[in-house]
């Protein structure tokens, strides 16, 4: 007969050693062995399977944060996302996003699945392979649809957002390149700058969009007031200003069309798949880059039929800096 809890403690003590060692080398993450997933696999097997009382994916993500914490690792939360009986949390470590697999009732972590594939791709790495920047199964066309899916508040959809900044006044004229909402993962305030955002788009055009996200972007004061309307009200009527901005127009927007087109985006988005911000997708296909103007330059002038003469510019390689400033 066997002794589940003569197992469970041989699991534990082994999920110590697994924690010991991912504190010492955090990238076993990325290319965990096959091994520690089937041992987390018999905890969830022997603590009651993945149906018990699920939580919600943001508290799931929560305790991932908490956790990671607590054992001295330096990860920033980037996205979550439903994967079958898993939540997939994208965190950020040592520069590169890392998916981590946690049960949906929050009690066990997976630290990576591994593909059955014949050339599996462990973690995030294919954003950082030679093939990077060219498009997979992307069909060339006379002028790309260039989308980057985005919250509006995510450090690192910001992140993107600068690095796309020289991309859009390079190739805006060739490209039909777009900023794409997803949702509010940081809170209503989220929805609201959203929605501010698409009213600037729709009123004054895609040019002023991309002329006040450079504004807002690099504004740390922004940053620091988290959607505070009493805050954010001694930085946006300056950048209305600067801009020839009507704040009363965007305003009135905001409470009247805004909405119907933010939840179209938001469908668009789940009608793709996407949950995660930063997502970027070439005629309507998901596209893997890195996160510098040259890299994003490159894999939209691949999904051209014949690359403009703007291609054969070189843009900075340099990777933009997450957040606001």
């Amino acid at each position: 007969m066997i002794d589940k809890e003569k197992i469970i403690k041989e699991i534990e003590k082994e999920e110590h050693k697994v924690v010991k060692s991912i504190r010492n080398n955090p990238w076993i993450a990325v290319s965990i062995v096959l091994g520690i997933l089937i041992i987390v696999l018999l905890i969830i097997t022997f603590k009651g399977g993945v149906s018990v009382k699920a939580i919600s994916s943001d508290d799931a993500s929560k305790k991932l944060i908490d956790f990671t914490k607590s054992q001295g690792l330096d990860a920033t939360f980037v996205s979550v996302s439903t994967k079958g009986d898993l939540y997939e949390v994208i965190l950020l470590m040592n520069g590169k996003d890392v998916p981590v697999y946690i049960t949906k009732d929050g009690e066990s972590l997976i630290p990576s699945l591994i593909p059955l594939t014949e050339n599996p791709v462990m973690g995030n790495n294919a954003a950082n392979s030679n093939n990077a920047n060219v498009p997979k199964d992307v069909e060339k066309s006379n002028k790309p649809v260039v989308e980057a899916f985005i919250f509006s508040y995510c450090p690192y959809g910001l992140q993107f957002e600068k690095a796309l900044f020289p991309v859009y006044d390079l190739l805006k004229d060739k490209a039909d390149i777009n900023i794409v909402a997803i949702g509010a993962m940081h809170g209503e305030y989220e929805r609201i700058e959203t929605l501010r955002q698409i009213s600037i788009e729709q009123l004054y055009g895609k040019d002023k969009l991309f002329a006040y996200l450079k504004e807002f972007n690099a504004n740390t004061d922004i940053g620091s007031c988290s959607g505070d309307d009493v805050c954010l009200n001694k930085y946006l009527p300056s950048i209305y200003k600067k801009l020839f901005i009507d704040k009363t127009k965007v305003e009135n927007y905001m409470k009247s069309d805004a909405p119907k087109i933010y939840d179209k985006q938001n469908a668009r988005a789940n009608e793709l798949g996407i949950s995660g911000s930063p997502t970027f997708v070439i005629n309507g296909v998901q596209v893997q880059v890195n996160r510098d103007s040259n890299s994003i330059k490159e894999a939209v002038c691949n999904a051209f039929i014949n690359k403009p003469n703007e291609c054969a510019q070189s843009l900075s390689t340099q990777a933009a800096s997450p957040g606001f400033g």
